[in-house]
């Protein structure tokens, strides 16, 4: 007689979920995932519900913290390729299964249950091998990147971060690469031409001063069957985030919002945000600016990230630092390329 596949629901409290998820559940913002902690791993598919991007999306499927794959998947069962470079002998040890979708847009993944081999355990992801757990978690909203190695990182940045024209998308941005570089979660929340004032900005309805703090992505706007946003609860995100980074302005600059709008939107974000992270030390990182070939950058707002962070220690919160990253991202390393983002993790991980 056949052993039966084992099949967890989407409420199994083993499911390890990432980033941000709706009450579906379903995926929002590039990133967005889970994890399973599993012994005796042969096989796994996804069984997804009518919310999953139609025709497909895309996500990056990693065993072991291995390379992501891509796996293309939607409404239905969805088995899981398994690459030939994964050869661990079944029974032996406990294997770890990251998933995560990988676009800014088409990027919902509805999850039903999840069938896995028979025969097979799982158990909480805060108990692999190492004995350590878990407990790094990176995030970015157009904007923000939380990145834990034993700190959180909570990221504000120009819209590049989610990989927009990478072909495995946010997997190969600089935000989850500085996660890799320090075997951390990775929760990624960006939206390409997002300014941080709340403005319409090449098709994103809101901004990333009001978008951060929702449980939708800016797709939104554009949904048929989800055609408005909820609040997020930032107690979801274990555990909370230890520093924050904040490398944005580069849309607002586009769409002509002025030094003094601009020093009040972010000065007020910092503000709101500081009601979650109360403590955390804040990095205030200066944009790339425009790299040019004869070397030299083209810059906008310049001198205000420095007003922002003296405008906080005058308020008596000197837990606030400056970051000059001008000179990060070379003539050479410019958007799209790959290089770009390497370049970037590169400095952030040294």
């Amino acid at each position: 007689m056949a052993l039966e596949p084992v099949t967890i629901q989407n409420n199994d409290p083993l499911i390890y979920f990432h980033g941000r998820w709706d009450r579906s559940p379903g995926t929002w913002w590039a990133g967005s995932g889970l994890k399973l902690n599993v012994k005796n791993f042969e096989s796994l598919t996804l069984n997804l519900g009518p919310h999953t991007t139609t025709p497909l999306t895309s996500v990056g499927v990693s065993f072991d913290y291995g390379e992501f794959i891509t796996a293309n998947i939607s409404e239905g069962p969805n088995p899981i390729p398994i690459p030939e470079s994964f050869n661990k002998s079944p029974g032996t040890d406990n294997t770890v299964v990251r998933i995560n979708v990988e676009g800014w847009q088409n990027n919902r993944m509805n999850l039903e249950s999840i069938t896995l081999n028979p025969e097979c355990f799982v158990s909480s992801i805060y108990s692999f091998k190492s004995g350590v757990p878990i407990h790094w978690r990176l995030s970015v909203s157009c904007k923000l990147l939380h990145a834990m190695f034993s700190t959180i990182f909570v990221q504000c940045s120009i819209s590049r971060v989610q990989g927009q024209f990478l072909p495995k998308g946010v997997d190969q941005a600089w935000p989850f690469l500085v996660g890799e570089t320090f075997k951390a979660e990775h929760v990624v929340n960006a939206q390409p031409g997002a300014a941080l004032s709340d403005i319409v900005s090449f098709g994103n309805e809101h901004g990333v001063s009001y978008q951060f703090f929702r449980t939708e992505d800016t797709g939104y706007f554009y949904t048929t069957d989800h055609n408005f946003t909820t609040p997020w609860n930032f107690a979801r995100d274990i555990p909370a985030a230890t520093h924050v980074v904040i490398h944005i302005g580069a849309n607002d600059a586009a769409q002509n919002v002025t030094d003094a709008q601009f020093i009040q939107v972010y000065t007020d974000f910092v503000t709101r945000l500081r009601t979650i992270y109360q403590h955390q030390p804040i990095f205030v990182f200066t944009p790339w600016g425009w790299p040019n070939p004869d070397g030299t950058f083209g810059e906008y707002y310049v001198g205000d990230y420095q007003k922002i962070v003296d405008l906080r220690h005058a308020s008596g919160d000197e837990n606030v630092f400056l970051v000059n990253t001008t000179g990060w991202v070379t003539y050479a390393d410019v958007f799209p390329a790959y290089a770009i983002f390497i370049s970037s993790a590169t400095y952030l991980s040294i």
